[in-house]
């Protein structure tokens, strides 16, 4: 049903880096967006400037890479430390290095430096182009998710400035971009936990300068005996100067310290001296205190989240905070179109908080360690040159320094993000198991970026960047490195039959409107969900397109023939499987996630094993039931208990004492419909034990259930029994004794099944088909 007019998929508060992206691509993959933000005008001057690689990696995913180029930006590919000289009567150039360092995998080894208006304004022109306009000068003044519209669950107060308008509108989600000072977070009382007790201010200045300074058009931190500034070349001539005000280190610190533009130039003078410098203009200047500060959630119920700097802040050393947001948005917006396709369930947007909140963490302690290493210990020349060059030493020990820069600058050219295992990022304890999980010698990591790969497009014979062949749509990219084509011939052959299976994850998400899709739709034939790309191990015309299966010719623009040479594999023939660890002669598959983060790979065999294994993995998270074996373990539900009052199942535990925490060495087991007196007059209860260690009795009983488990498409873990535990804990369960249940479809009954070895087969007359109960698992929890 389509939302009516105070209706929205997602309303979004803030048009700062996380708002902008988040709101382009919700608009443009068909949301209604409500976008507000509380400024009369975008940005004009000043604030965030600098995009990472990875950021433009990203931005170029996103079609807005050229648009933000034709501003003609400052690059940065090296960075300058300066410090005292031994005399004192100066400042000293001490070393310089690349800023993304020949060890970092990317396309664009360099810092772009734009400021972030004009970042706004390319993203503003593509969001109004896609449908949603940036609402302004509007603000939030309440919000409530009560329910009282399932679909729409959450009610939004909103203001207009200028007229005092008031308008209250129901969304699905909200979205806090506001900034550090998040109505949103404090609505929620959710506090903000300062990691780095040492705070900062920091006045920053734009502007056009006259001087001798040999680096002004180079990044630079300063050191001198006057202080410490930072220097970053900006576009248009101009640069951007911070310099330290105030610390908390001080012994006179005051966090509302200020200082006029006068007087920051005058500091900013005596700290590059003996240089000289002077201002044609200052177009843009502030002064602002930093802390490192975390938000302690980022969402209580998976319907009002937050981002970008209402989630966390940090110094502007490393240039992380529009770039973070970006990442933020990213995850976010795939996430919630992954849920609202049908493609994930609800309970998956738990991962959002869970994988930028560790990334946060990440960056904070970064900042901290960054900050210290460029204010208490200045590196040599010699560290220097090794750093940008040398992995290890010749003993085999990597200098302390030496490992500090290079995982520093993995982390903020934004390919050090790597995100941790997760019912998105495969491993060996995901609940998706297959012996082909795992290609053998992979080079790609689950949960990091995908590497820039160059291949030709046999559609056109084009060189073209595999990694931005799918642009950022919402979809996972399935890559199919098949190897030499007369090897995996029969193996393609069957990956292609069974993905055409009613079953398989590309049919079960097919697309309502496939019958009426164009010629042309290159990415998204059969699904709006995934893109599949067929890359072969050998010359462009050497390969058959002809004897491809059909299904996979329908993405005929994304064939490709791995032919093209690169310097990081130099001896290599077929350059992408071999730096990305695949062997040319059995091939493999990888998925990533619509942000392009490693999620799995497969090995790529005969047979239906690789398509099956993706099925398992997509239907671990899936809201539609994906692949065979998922659909054969629906045969059953209703699974209980054998309990009666003439024949009662007892259950039973290991248990522990919380005094002691004493664990008895025997396995126990009672009852609900037994009783037994608790010493002391304390009533009654089904189990009292009395723990032989510390002597103490505690007691337990059966408040609820046994209950059944309903079988569904998601395999969801189910409560059997709720306990009230007095005193103890029961830390293990074993599922002695009889079960029952009854088929799916034949409501056929199942009796005295035995759950003792962890699985249990039969036939169901009725259905004609094989049941069986596979991969049970148990769980102790508190409520």
């Amino acid at each position: 049903m389509a939302p009516s007019n105070n209706q929205y998929d997602i309303v979004i508060v803030g048009a700062g880096p996380v708002g902008i992206l988040l709101s382009l691509c919700m608009s443009r993959w068909g949301y209604k967006v409500k976008h507000i933000d509380n400024r009369p005008v975008p940005t004009a001057t000043g604030r965030a400037d600098g995009i990472q690689p990875r950021s433009t990696e990203i931005l170029r995913n996103l079609g807005l890479k050229r648009q933000i180029m034709a501003y003609a930006p400052a690059k940065v590919y090296d960075v300058a430390f300066w410090d005292p000289t031994p005399s004192g009567d100066g400042i000293q150039r001490t070393g310089s290095w690349p800023s993304c360092p020949r060890f970092i995998d990317t396309r664009y080894p360099f810092t772009t430096l734009v400021h972030q208006g004009k970042i706004e304004r390319v993203f503003i022109d593509e969001i109004e182009k896609a449908g949603t306009t940036v609402e302004r000068p509007w603000t939030i003044t309440g919000f409530n998710n009560d329910g009282a519209d399932k679909d729409y669950p959450v009610e939004v107060q909103l203001k207009c400035i200028d007229t005092n308008v008031i308008e209250t509108v129901r969304t699905k989600y909200l979205y806090s971009g506001e900034g550090a000072r998040s109505f949103v977070r404090q609505q929620l009382n959710i506090p903000i936990h300062h990691k780095d007790p040492i705070a900062y201010v920091w006045g920053v200045m734009d502007g056009v300068v006259r001087t001798n300074f040999p680096d002004i058009e180079t990044k630079c931190t300063i050191h001198s005996d006057a202080g410490s500034i930072m220097v970053i070349p900006r576009e248009d001539n101009m640069v951007r100067l911070y310099v330290q005000i105030a610390s908390s280190s001080d012994a006179d610190w005051n966090p509302r310290k200020t200082a006029t533009a006068e007087e920051v130039q005058a500091t900013a003078k005596k700290i590059l001296s003996p240089y000289w410098v002077e201002w044609d203009r200052v177009e843009w200047y502030s002064v602002y205190p930093i802390g490192q500060g975390i938000s302690e959630r980022y969402t209580l119920d998976e319907r009002v989240f937050m981002g970008g700097d209402a989630c966390h802040t940090h110094s502007p050393k490393a240039g992380q905070g529009m770039n973070t947001a970006f990442h933020d948005a990213l995850n976010m917006a795939w996430k919630l179109h992954a849920v609202e396709t049908g493609l994930a369930d609800r309970s998956t947007l738990s991962t959002y908080e869970s994988e930028r909140k560790d990334i946060a963490e990440t960056l904070l302690s970064f900042d901290a360690k960054y900050a210290a290493l460029f204010s208490k210990r200045r590196p040599t020349a010699g560290e220097v040159g090794e750093a940008s060059h040398t992995t290890v030493k010749a003993g085999g020990e990597e200098d302390e320094f030496v490992a500090t820069f290079k995982s520093s600058c993995e982390f903020t050219s934004g390919y050090g993000v790597a995100y941790k295992p997760n019912i998105f990022n495969w491993d060996a304890t995901h609940p998706a198991q297959s012996s082909l999980f795992g290609v053998p010698g992979l080079k790609l990591k689950v949960g990091r970026a995908f590497t820039p790969s160059t291949v030709t497009r046999l559609a056109d014979s084009n060189f073209v960047h595999l990694e931005q062949e799918v642009p950022a749509n919402g979809a996972f990219r399935i890559f199919i490195f098949a190897g030499k084509q007369a090897n995996t011939k029969k193996a393609i052959s069957d990956f292609a039959a069974n993905l055409e299976k009613e079953r398989s994850f590309l049919s079960v998400h097919r697309r309502a409107d496939i019958a009426d899709v164009s010629f042309f739709e290159r990415h998204q034939p059969h699904s709006k969900l995934f893109t599949l790309c067929l890359v072969y191990a050998e010359q462009k015309n050497k390969v058959d397109v002809d004897s491809v299966p059909k299904i996979l010719r329908d993405y005929h623009h994304h064939i490709y023939a791995d032919d093209i040479p690169d310097v990081r594999v130099p001896q290599a023939q077929h350059a992408a499987h071999e730096k990305l660890g695949f062997d040319v002669e059995k091939g493999g598959v990888v998925v990533t996630r619509p942000d392009s983060h490693v999620a799995v790979s497969v090995q790529l065999t005969e047979g239906s094993g690789t398509v099956d294994a993706l099925n398992a993995y997509f239907n671990s998270f899936s809201s539609k039931q994906v692949g065979q074996d998922a659909q054969q373990s629906r045969l059953v539900t209703d699974l209980r208990p054998q309990d009666t009052e003439d024949a009662p199942y007892y259950f039973t535990f290991k248990v522990q004492c919380t005094s002691c925490r004493e664990t008895h060495p025997n396995w126990v087991s009672f009852h609900r419909f037994e009783q037994h007196e608790i010493p002391g007059s304390r009533g009654e209860a089904n189990f009292v034990w009395k723990c032989k260690l510390c002597q103490k009795t505690h007691s337990a009983s059966i408040i609820a259930g046994p209950h059944a488990y309903e079988a569904d498409e998601k395999r969801k873990a189910k409560k059997v029994i709720e306990l009230d535990c007095r005193g103890l804990e029961f830390t293990e369960f074993k599922p002695d004794g009889e079960w029952e249940a009854r088929g799916t479809d034949s409501s056929s009954p199942f009796t005295g099944i035995d759950l003792a070895e962890g699985e249990w087969y039969d036939y169901d007359e009725k259905a004609g088909d094989e049941v069986s109960i596979k991969e049970i698992t148990w769980t102790v929890g508190r409520a």
